[in-house]
């Protein structure tokens, strides 16, 4: 599952990666996660979700592919 995203080029370079229970999303993303427990959110530095996305390692990936430095957030 992976969802839209822009990253602005203007901002920090550092952006977070988090787990996302799927129960705390809204119903529509609920219904489109399918049977996944959680998902993985990648936030600029001012906390804004950049994008949303099925696996921890595809975050980090697309957060690099951007020229931005992922941090796991714990």
């Amino acid at each position: 599952m992976n969802t839209p995203f822009e990253f602005d080029q203007s901002k920090s370079r550092i952006v977070y990666v988090k787990t996302v229970d799927v129960t705390d999303l809204p119903q529509e993303l609920r219904a489109e996660a399918g049977d996944l427990d959680h998902l993985y959110a990648v936030h600029s530095a001012d906390g804004q979700q950049l994008a949303l996305v099925s696996d921890r390692q595809m975050a980090f990936v697309l957060a690099r592919q951007h020229d931005y430095s992922p941090v796991a957030v714990h």
